[in-house]
């Protein structure tokens, strides 16, 4: 298994909406075709107004699948349009988990 991990800043305020509008229209589809969330999160201390989201993967292939089937699919790129503008900068990158760790 792999995780990415998705860091994105947003724009000063527009964090509890961009939480409220993908509850509402984002995370449905998302789930839905990415499978496994790990965990969706916000910060309170230290570098503010980041989302960062986790998401588990067999392999490289399954997350290149699953993410070419999301950016062809109308709700998630109706959703993306309305968020990109608060969104400041975004970074991904992929974890392997360590031999002991209890996601594998």
């Amino acid at each position: 298994m792999i995780v990415e991990e998705r860091i994105y800043e947003i724009e000063v305020g527009m964090l509890p909406k961009m939480l409220e509008l993908y509850e509402a229209e984002g995370m449905k589809v998302q789930k839905e075709i990415l499978g496994n969330m790990v965990g969706y999160f916000t910060t309170d201390i230290g570098d503010l107004n980041l989302l960062i989201h986790m998401w588990g993967y067999k392999d490289l292939n399954d997350r290149a699948r699953r993410r070419t089937k999301l950016f062809k699919n109308k709700q998630w790129l109706g959703y993306v349009s309305q968020v990109r503008p608060w969104i400041k900068s975004q970074k991904s990158r992929i974890l392997i988990p360590a031999p002991f760790s209890p996601i594998k």
